[in-house]
């Protein structure tokens, strides 16, 4: 009588299935010793090097950072201590090292967030004291997160080209100082400057855009002022 081959049924598959897939787990974990062997020296290497970046850039923040922007907070702090007892002088400082000022608390302590506010607040006395340039110079070297800062920052440094005569840089910045900050007010305030400043170049189409903005976004703060300026626009 012949004999016929039985049809494996599907735990037969299963089983066989089960075997090869922990053939290749065992595969896979010999291929992984002996990679492992193979390179052990370079992943040790590897791990240290992270190891030693990241504790390293801990002990910067603990030992180095941290300290320079205490003792840059005192500086800047005595600086706004000048300026509010009217002496500006003093508070730019930046003669001896006795009394930093705004100039000395920047030169030393660039690198952190007091230093280049004091950049900034130097700049603002420069510009007081009508050295355009150098409040220039100084402002632009002022970086801060706080969008409404940096508005600021833009606008200070569209006075400074205006007063250099550099009248297209001078909108330019005007047009950043609009846009960079989400506080409406100041947004408002730099864009109907920037139309002023473009309707004072004879920029009729960028004046008119501009005042058409704050006529459709800031009409609360503008009290009508927008349509007036758009009619100018037509005749200036």
């Amino acid at each position: 009588m012949a004999k016929f081959n039985r049809k494996p049924n599907r735990k037969d598959l299963e089983g066989k299935e089960t075997v090869e897939v922990f053939k290749d787990l065992d595969k896979t974990a010999f291929d992984t010793e002996q990679f492992l062997e193979k390179h052990s020296k370079t992943l040790i290497t590897v791990f240290s090097v992270l190891v030693l970046a990241v504790l390293g850039y801990f002990a910067f923040q603990q030992f180095y950072l941290a300290p320079r922007n205490e003792e840059a907070t005192m500086s800047y702090l005595a600086a706004q201590k000048n300026l509010a007892d009217g002496k500006e002088d003093l508070a730019l400082g930046g003669k001896s090292a006795a009394n930093p000022g705004y100039l000395g608390t920047y030169n030393d302590f660039s690198g952190t967030k007091v230093g280049k506010l004091s950049a900034y607040n130097a700049g603002l006395i420069k510009f007081k004291e009508g050295k355009f340039q150098e409040a220039y110079d100084l402002l632009d070297k002022f970086s801060s997160d706080n969008k409404t800062l940096m508005a600021l920052k833009y606008g200070a440094m569209a006075d400074c080209q205006s007063n250099l005569n550099k009248n297209d840089d001078a909108l330019s910045l005007l047009d950043k100082a609009s846009t960079a900050s989400d506080d409406p007010y100041t947004s408002y305030y730099f864009t109907r400057k920037a139309g002023i400043v473009a309707l004072a170049q004879k920029k009729n189409a960028d004046a008119k855009k501009y005042f058409s903005t704050i006529d459709e976004k800031y009409k609360d703060y503008d009290n009508g002022m927008s349509d007036a300026y758009i009619e100018m626009v037509k005749y200036y």
